[in-house]
């Protein structure tokens, strides 16, 4: 196996499943013997953590402008960068991350209608490059997706954050641009069917990573 450290993504927008399927996916990776960090965005360390409260933060006494939330998301993701997951890849470990900047397309340039230009300008700046060896888009409609998000809400005894609190246009904006990037970037990401059992999911998933494993051997 190769001793460069890769770097996987999973994306999708509220109620896909990412953070359940993230967990399996690193324990897939870590059965075949691999070190594997495990992280998200925004967020990922303590600073950058500290940015996504101010970002989910659902008050309204201050509407958060759109530009702001596209700035704090570029600064989580660079102190995210160069306190973890640089380092890590390094090393030789295999980060999975929930979310990267296919979110930031998505959220901010599909749902806030920032435009895309902007975004790959602080993409530039922020990654110098860096792009993930892989990314598993979790992708439903938009109705089945807010329906498990209410029911984890009312499972967990949860409350929507800010972006969760947005209406169904913003959603189907988020999802159209999710897959706009995935057509046009077809050997980077591979669109999940997420409305079908739990098991059926993760057997592609599987499927998926191993096809990747074997490649990069």
């Amino acid at each position: 196996m190769s001793s460069r450290g890769r770097f996987i993504t999973l994306e999708g927008g509220e109620g896909v499943g990412k953070s359940t399927n993230l967990a399996w996916v690193a324990e897939h990776l870590e059965a075949r013997g691999l070190e594997v960090v495990r992280t998200r965005e925004p967020g990922g360390t303590p600073r950058a953590e500290a940015i996504r409260g101010l970002l989910l933060d659902p008050a309204t006494d201050e509407p958060l402008d759109d530009d702001a939330e596209l700035l704090l998301v570029f600064a989580a993701r660079a102190q995210h960068l160069a306190r973890l997951v640089r380092p890590a890849l390094a090393r030789g470990a295999w980060v999975v991350c929930d979310r990267f900047t296919d979110a930031t397309f998505a959220y901010q340039g599909g749902g806030r209608g920032i435009a895309a230009g902007r975004i790959a300008e602080l993409e530039a700046f922020v990654q110098q490059g860096l792009q993930p060896d892989l990314t598993l888009l979790l992708d439903m409609p938009m109705e089945a997706a807010q329906r498990r998000l209410a029911g984890r809400l009312d499972r967990d005894g949860g409350e929507r954050d800010r972006f969760e609190r947005e209406r169904a246009e913003f959603f189907e904006a988020v999802r159209r641009a999710y897959l706009a990037r995935a057509a046009a970037a077809p050997e980077r990401m591979l669109v999940v069917d997420a409305d079908r059992p739990l098991a059926a999911v993760r057997a592609e998933l599987g499927v998926a990573l191993d096809r990747r494993l074997e490649a990069w051997r």
